[in-house]
């Protein structure tokens, strides 16, 4: 998550906000919390809770798929981005029409048909099943559990920024109110609670991108008129690597385009669709309504610069500033409360992705994984997602940069750990269970060891190298060299009923 905490915190919506933003915002959250009676109502099994029960519709599971991928990120951090970096920040979406299809083709159906045929309703849990593995169940849980509370900590701090923003609260208590709001409705509904929540909220997000992207082509003169202005005054903003080297556009393509699909809290969607002849669609549908929410990420970023470098609007205090600068400068009140409440939406879908397979791990994978598994299931996931919240929120309470490095160390640490074992691995027979192990405890202490060195400056990385893309270029090389050098276990790892499943 970038860091536009400074930026909320010294800076209100507007000197005098407008009341409408305030009840925009009341309104949403009385949504929400008419959803979750309606879920909690419905929410009966540990299967109910984590798996949304007999399964969901394309269109619930491909808006919840978009609000896990999409956080606060893609309507501060990313205009912040492109307006500093240019074009570079680009390379953060640029895969999404191909990992998107990707992903679906390589997990959607092994991970729908392991729920039918095994009743799997987890991640680490599949990882299990493929290599007949209770370490790499397991490890996947650890690494699960860990990723999930770094960034459920670094959305609750954007969460409590936004909350405080709109009323004033204080960012502590901001904090502890949006994490309240989302803890309520997810450790009574879970999952279910979460999919209709996050259908709600990819509704209000695909809208207010796209009256925001008409505003940008309304107060810019267009793509065309903006695209002068800044050749005019900065060329290299629209070159291809943006102004960043281009070492440092192919690390971000790398960890955002093979890293999505390991990340779990899309993943997970997966065991959730109700009839599996529906997926021949969703590549179609998340990829249109990913295009539709990205038009604010790219013509934010892009219209303030032209209006800072046409002297219009005064240059940002910082590049996280774009997003509200914009808005109040170039967007009508209501479009804005609509905007920020689109930001509390994001950020609450995420947290709940995150707080469903954190508890998950916790209630569901870590038992079996050491032949310990619960009886009530339901109650104590409750209980662990209510544990999770908690320790997040006390990590989002501490100093803003720790939860900035959680949110990378987050997305690192799923890329890492999952890409190779899973997304690979589900597709390829040659895969070993040491292979498996291997990797995943090289992308897990990788990443650590990377991301901490990286953020305490212990050791500076060539320019433009990303320290959780060569923790996932290394877990993969470690995947492939030692699965080779285990080859001869490759088809006693693998049971003859997940074989067929890769086969179909």
């Amino acid at each position: 998550m970038p860091h536009w905490a400074l930026l909320l915190q010294t800076r209100p919506i507007s000197a005098n906000p407008a009341p409408s933003i305030g009840w925009v915002a009341i309104g949403y959250f009385a949504v929400c919390a008419a959803i979750a009676i309606w879920a909690v109502r419905r929410t009966h099994t540990a299967t109910d809770f984590f798996a949304a029960g007999k399964g969901i519709g394309l269109w619930p599971m491909a808006m919840a798929a978009m609000a896990a991928t999409l956080s606060g990120f893609i309507f501060i951090g990313g205009p912040g981005l492109l307006y500093q970096f240019g074009t570079y920040a680009l390379f953060i979406s640029l895969s999404a029409g191909i990992t998107t299809p990707l992903s679906a083709w390589a997990l959607a159906k092994p991970l729908r048909f392991l729920r039918e045929t095994r009743g799997l309703i987890t991640v680490p849990a599949a990882v299990g099943a493929r290599y007949r593995s209770p370490t790499a169940h397991g490890l996947t849980a650890v690494a699960i559990v860990i990723a999930s509370i770094c960034y459920i900590g670094t959305n609750v701090l954007a969460l409590g920024l936004v909350v405080d923003a709109i009323f004033h609260t204080g960012l502590r208590i901001g904090i502890v109110a949006g994490a309240s709001i989302v803890l309520a409705y997810s450790a009574t509904g879970g999952i279910l609670a979460g999919v209709y929540t996050d259908l709600f909220q990819g509704a209000v997000k695909t809208v207010a991108s796209l009256l925001v992207f008409a505003a940008v082509l309304k107060g810019g003169g267009g793509l065309a008129g903006i695209s002068r202005t800044i050749l005019a005054h900065e060329p290299a903003f629209l070159g291809p690597w943006g102004t960043m080297p281009p070492l440092a556009a192919l690390s971000l393509f790398v960890l955002f385009g093979i890293g999505t699909l390991g990340q779990p809290q899309v993943v997970h969607k997966y065991f959730m669709l109700r009839d599996p002849r529906q997926l021949r669609w969703y590549p179609l549908v998340m990829t249109v309504v990913l295009v539709l929410t990205l038009l604010l990420f790219f013509g934010v970023g892009l219209s303030v610069k032209a209006q800072v470098l046409s002297g219009t609007l005064p240059a940002l205090a910082s590049a996280e500033a774009a997003t509200p600068t914009f808005l109040l400068h170039s967007v009508p009140t209501l479009l804005a409360a609509v905007v920020f409440s689109g930001i509390a939406a994001a950020i609450m879908g995420t947290v709940n992705a995150f707080l469903s397979i954190a508890s998950a791990a916790i209630t569901h994978d870590l038992p079996i994984a050491l032949g310990l598994p619960l009886r009530n299931e339901l109650l104590v996931g409750r209980l662990a997602t209510i544990a999770v919240m908690t320790l997040a929120t006390g990590l989002a309470l501490q100093n803003g940069q720790l939860v900035i490095f959680l949110g990378v160390l987050g997305w690192g640490l799923f890329a890492a750990t999952l890409v190779p074992a899973l997304a690979i691995g589900l597709n390829w027979p040659n895969a070993t269970r040491l292979g498996a192990i291997a990797s995943i405890s090289v992308g897990l202490g990788g990443t650590l060891l990377g991301e901490s060195l990286r953020h305490f400056r212990l050791y500076a990385f060539p320019a433009g190298v990303n320290a959780s893309t060569l923790a996932l270029v290394l877990s993969l090389l470690t995947f492939f060299a030692v699965s080779w050098c285990t080859r001869a276990q490759a088809a006693t790892d693998l049971d003859d009923d997940v074989r067929l499943i890769m086969e179909r």
